[in-house]
């Protein structure tokens, strides 16, 4: 858990620095700056297409673990079920971190304050950290823990990508919103896996010999 403790401080230490360099003047600059790039020059051809993968988000993240879950019990897989809890379990961390860095932070969306970007939708949670891009982003780092496969790490991956660039695509969010997503949605699997590990650790030690 040692371990543990020093992500968690190392990370929050480095999602604040990405919040405070996101609300200063100069990088403020950059970070609008290359939200325009996206979205005011963005392929209007593809826009169905990123809306599609923007809204896959929360029922993918829910389906991820009912699925490992429901595969686990169908089985008697011990491992697959395990699994499927440490899946619940990092997504709980993810709400736990984004949703109270949202309302610390309080940073206001993108579209409100510069009015010239084009948003898919209004809403009315704060902007930092991308929510869509730390589910999308801790599901996918939770199912490559679970099952370290190529063919499950690379689309896992390529979809939470898309998923990130899909928020800048549509104008809900800034390029550090996005970035501090995926460092959140990517550390509160890995933290996941960790606390698995240690109350497994914790659980073996306490049986009995020969068990």
């Amino acid at each position: 858990m040692q371990d543990a403790i020093v992500y968690i401080k190392q990370s929050l230490a480095a999602i604040f620095l990405l919040a405070l360099v996101g609300t200063s003047s100069y990088a403020q600059n950059a970070d609008i700056g290359l939200l325009r790039d996206i979205n005011l020059h963005r392929n209007e051809s593809i826009k169905q297409e990123m809306v599609g993968v923007t809204n896959s988000v929360y029922p993918f993240t829910i389906a991820a673990p009912v699925a490992e879950l429901v595969a686990g019990y169908a089985a008697h897989d011990k491992t697959v079920i395990m699994y499927g809890w440490q899946t619940v379990a990092a997504l709980a961390v993810n709400t736990i971190f984004s949703t109270g860095l949202k309302y610390t932070v309080n940073r206001t969306r993108p579209y409100i304050t510069y009015p010239d970007i084009n948003e898919y939708l209004r809403e009315n949670d704060p902007s930092f950290p991308s929510g869509h891009t730390s589910y999308s982003f801790c599901t996918a780092t939770s199912l490559s823990i679970c099952f370290p496969r190529w063919y499950v790490m690379a689309p896992a991956y390529t979809w939470a990508a898309l998923a990130g660039y899909s928020r800048l695509y549509l104008g809900e969010h800034y390029p550090t919103d996005v970035l501090a997503g995926a460092v959140i949605g990517c550390g509160s699997a890995w933290l996941a896996y960790k606390g698995n590990k240690w109350l497994q650790q914790r659980k073996h030690k306490k049986q009995p010999a020969g068990k």
